[in-house]
């Protein structure tokens, strides 16, 4: 039985990391330390990001390269919200939000370190996609 799942992320700079995503997705700090921050949501505390220091020695030496093939998904109740901020912040916008066939609006954008960043809200999915995966 697996009890909680965590994503982790290596970073070159853990407070502009912290920043990023208490600032942009509202997540919070849990615990900090000099060599990890543990960040949840405060509605809902099982959503949990840890970032570690990319060059610390709990990371193997292989696996301290920047990401890539990989993306963060985080389903809010209103995408759109979050692109206007996104916006505000000046982040970079990869993809403006766009309703997807199978049901998602989302847009895309990169947080400080390259991590592509998802942001989706549900949306009706296009009469297609049920025919076609539903029936």
């Amino acid at each position: 039985m697996i009890e909680r799942t965590v994503t982790a992320l290596y970073v070159d700079d853990l407070a502009r990391s912290k920043a990023f995503y208490c600032n942009f997705i509202g997540l919070q700090p849990a615990f900090e330390a000099d060599w990890i921050i543990q960040l949840s949501d405060p509605d809902n505390p099982v959503v949990e990001l840890m970032l570690q220091p990319r060059m610390h020695e709990l990371i193997p030496e292989a696996y301290r390269k920047p990401p890539q093939g990989s993306s963060l998904v985080f389903v809010v109740p209103d995408c759109d919200a979050y692109y206007r901020k996104a916006q505000s912040m000046g982040l970079p916008i990869i993809s403006e939000p766009k309703n997807e066939a199978y049901g998602q609006r989302r847009f895309l954008t990169v947080d400080p370190d390259g991590v592509l960043i998802d942001v989706s809200s549900n949306s009706e999915p296009s009469a297609e996609f049920m025919a076609r995966y539903f029936g």
